[in-house]
């Protein structure tokens, strides 16, 4: 049997009252974490307090310690 390299992704669990920073994408930014589901993940923004209802998407790429949060606005 052949063999490749493959690369592996999962849905993040995520939980409630994390604070998480997405690098890149339209969902760019700082985020805290408010509600989770089976396939949503609802997101408040710090600053404006709006929060989204997205289906789940993430992956971890990094986890940072001592990080401040939020970031600039």
């Amino acid at each position: 049997m052949e063999t490749h390299d493959v690369t592996v992704f999962d849905l993040y669990p995520f939980t409630v009252g994390q604070k998480i920073n997405i690098e890149g994408g339209p969902r760019k930014g700082d985020w805290e974490v408010v509600a989770v589901t089976d396939r949503k993940v609802r997101l408040r923004c710090p600053f404006s307090g709006r929060e989204f209802d997205w289906n789940r998407f993430c992956y971890v790429v990094d986890e940072r310690t001592g990080v401040p949060w939020p970031g600039k606005e």
